[in-house]
């Protein structure tokens, strides 16, 4: 006869093991994104290609995380059965999160700065989630705990887990799908991998798997102008702090975040935000579509990795991310007022943008607006 804490137990693993069944069929039923050329007439010896994770069920490159967090909290054993789901979050991960928990049955809160865009509230609303917003973002990381203990549920807490929670030897990770899908390109091997940091755990994924593959590949982490992993990636001081939140929704943060791992990254692009929108509006217009601003801040620290391959006279390739869609963006980044009171109307830059990917000549003002470190700067 069991025992009732052995009947417990029993049934916390069962339900613990049908979660992951789920999870791991909502994966299968889902294919890989999409790999998109993307020619400029300007860098005739470099092929510029962007990893579309805009097309996940999500919506964005955060789907591969919040899947890794769920899994690795759920083998850990600190998701059970009726449990509520907190998470810091800007808004991405939030709706990816709000979409895992609700496949496996769980009540999803998330905690947020209360500038996130009202599409990405109602992605989370759609998914089933709450929204709990503040004022102050560098309270959100208190906040969740706070609510976690209060409902006796489990912070996922992205910004401290990303990067052990990715499986970044295999599992089909961002890095693993870019070389498979470069296999037959006529660069195959990429030059640079070019990603912004959010957390850090996608940066930290690309830069542990090229030396796991043994890759001549080099990363570099694109960083926004609110943030301070460019510091810290040159000066190494994990205390840095900024008393305001990024303006370019999913990346830069306002701390050091234990995801970040700047031994892994060969270079970095500080790109400021004006700059981004403006990238982002080019690369829109060449699509077809509309990409989010975190994707321009990717477009411009690949052109600063061109800039230097073009410099050295190296041809090659280039990866970096289209990490979601415009239409989450609709009432920001996408609207003219929002970017008046924004101070980021953009339309000199953007012109600048253009010319630089026509004609492989990186404008003075772009050029001038950029800081670099690492590979991409003679003096670190």
């Amino acid at each position: 006869m069991k025992t009732p804490a052995q009947l417990a137990r029993r049934a916390d693993k069962a339900w613990v093991l049908a979660a992951i069944r789920r999870i791991e069929a909502d994966f299968q039923r889902s294919s890989d994104t999409h790999l998109i050329p993307l020619p400029l007439a300007g860098f005739p010896g470099v092929d510029l290609y962007l990893k579309d994770e805009s097309s996940h069920p999500t919506g964005s490159l955060k789907h591969r995380l919040a899947r890794s967090l769920f899994l690795y909290a759920l083998c850990n054993g600190w998701l059970r059965e009726g449990s509520t789901v907190v998470e810091a979050s800007s808004g991405s991960t939030a709706v990816s999160e709000a979409y895992f928990s609700r496949l496996v049955g769980l009540p999803f809160l998330a905690v947020m700065p209360a500038s996130t865009s009202r599409e990405k509230i109602t992605a989370i609303e759609f998914q089933g989630g709450r929204c709990h917003l503040i004022d102050d973002p560098m309270s959100i990381y208190n906040e969740a705990q706070r609510m976690a203990d209060k409902l006796g549920g489990h912070y996922l807490d992205q910004f401290t887990y990303a990067e052990r929670a990715t499986d970044w030897r295999s599992n089909n990770n961002i890095a693993e799908s870019i070389f498979e899908q470069m296999r037959l390109e006529k660069y195959p091997v990429p030059s640079w991998l070019v990603s912004s940091a959010g957390t850090g755990g996608t940066v930290a994924t690309l830069g542990r798997y090229v030396r796991y593959r043994a890759r001549p590949t080099r990363v570099c982490a694109a960083d926004a102008e609110f943030s301070v992993f460019f510091e810290h990636y040159r000066k190494r001081d994990p205390e840095l702090r900024l008393y305001e939140g990024s303006r370019i929704e999913g990346i830069g943060r306002p701390r050091v975040e234990a995801s970040f791992l700047p031994e892994v990254i060969d270079a970095m692009v500080k790109v400021p935000d004006v700059w981004s929108v403006a990238a982002m509006y080019e690369l829109s217009a060449r699509l077809g579509r509309g990409v989010g601003p975190s994707t321009g801040t990717n477009l411009i620290a690949a052109l600063a990795c061109m800039d230097e391959m073009r410099a050295s006279g190296e041809s090659g390739s280039v990866v970096t991310l289209l990490c979601d869609a415009g239409q989450r963006y609709a009432d920001t980044y996408y609207s003219e007022g929002w970017l008046q009171r924004a101070g980021l109307n953009c339309a000199g830059e953007r012109i600048a943008v253009a010319a630089s990917l026509d004609s492989g000549e990186i404008a003075t003002p772009l050029a001038a607006s950029w800081q670099s470190a690492g590979d991409l700067s003679d003096g670190d």
